[in-house]
């Protein structure tokens, strides 16, 4: 899972590396710094004093000490005095050193704060979006299993005209299927004392064969697989493998596992994941889940939730995540 967001405490997620969002002093202060330095122990303390500090958009790296991690990745965010002070471009840099000082200590997997964010004051939508734009250069070149970890939904702030958008949709589309399908439960229930006439017998002599070869010529003549389907529109549309997987949010080592077994049968945020890096439309998107025995349906708010961001043709993984989170929804291609 190269990138994902979660609710936790960030002292409590394992990685190799957690990142602090620390101040110049790198001796410990509010917020998650603090809550860092309590976790980690005094030797966390004593090691920052031998740092000399740290420049603000720079980071330096200590040991975990008591926290359920081999690193502590201290960065320090800008302090937002309104956007035209570099901020952009220093919370940028301290994502991109961080990761860099991660990769360079050999980490699989870090976890970060949304930096600056707190009572450094920097808007949190903005924050997020410097935040996935550097993590994104970083994965496009490089693997490695990213974590945003945040206390709660409120911290990850979406446009709020995506999101009102997104929620219009939800309306018109959402409740009133959802009206139909317990209409439609209630009239098969009545039904019910009907239904008990019905004989499986009778499906059972539709699908009689006259020989074993009959048998085998109908699975002969099953359609190709998810795997199959996934690879033909990679080969289609000209993508390389990490191209796919990358845009995708998916893990290198899974799409080998997809590549590898014809039979693979994906969890459905990984089908959508691809739907999406693969561009699709909403027809061919229906396609390639139904080969992995899924569909979209405006009863279920996760696949209404998808269904707008392809009919808007919006096929940004981490703008679709960002939402789905906000509604509480799983996140696609994790």
């Amino acid at each position: 899972m190269p990138f994902t967001i979660i609710r936790n405490d960030i002292t409590k997620v394992k990685a190799d590396a957690i990142v602090n969002a620390a101040n110049n002093t790198l001796l410990g202060g509010g917020g998650v710094d603090g809550a860092i330095h309590r976790a980690a122990g005094a030797e966390l303390l004593k090691e920052c004093k031998t740092l000399g500090g740290c420049e603000t958009g720079q980071a330096k790296i200590t040991k975990g000490y008591k926290m359920p991690c081999k690193y502590i990745i201290h960065t320090v965010g800008p302090i937002w005095r309104g956007g035209g002070n570099n901020e952009e471009k220093l919370l940028y840099s301290c994502y991109e050193k961080s990761l860099k000082l991660a990769k360079e200590y050999g980490c699989e997997s870090v976890a970060f704060p949304l930096i600056s964010s707190g009572v450094y004051r920097y808007p949190k939508d903005q924050a997020l979006q410097v935040a996935t734009s550097a993590i994104n250069d970083f994965l496009a070149e490089n693997d490695m299993d990213v974590t945003m970890v945040v206390f709660d939904k409120n911290a990850v702030m979406v446009s709020e005209k995506l999101l009102d958008s997104v929620q219009k949709y939800i309306d018109d589309n959402y409740a009133e299927e959802r009206n139909d399908y317990y209409r439609r439960s209630r009239l098969m229930f009545d039904d019910f004392p009907k239904l008990k006439s019905f004989k499986s017998v009778e499906m059972d002599e539709a699908l009689e064969f006259d020989s074993f070869e009959d048998r085998c010529m109908l699975f002969d003549e099953l359609d190709e697989s998810f795997s199959q389907a996934l690879l033909r529109m990679i080969d289609e549309r000209n993508y390389t493998d990490a191209q796919v997987y990358k845009k995708a949010n998916i893990d290198r080592r899974l799409f080998s596992k997809i590549r590898s077994d014809v039979n693979y049968k994906p969890k459905k945020q990984t089908a959508v994941a691809f739907v999406i890096a693969l561009e699709l439309d909403i027809n061919e998107a229906r396609e390639l889940l139904e080969k992995a025995g899924y569909t979209l349906s405006n009863s279920i708010k996760f696949d209404v939730i998808i269904k707008y961001f392809i009919e808007n043709k919006i096929y940004d993984v981490y703008k679709i995540n960002e939402t789905l989170f906000a509604f509480d929804q799983m996140l696609i291609g994790v």
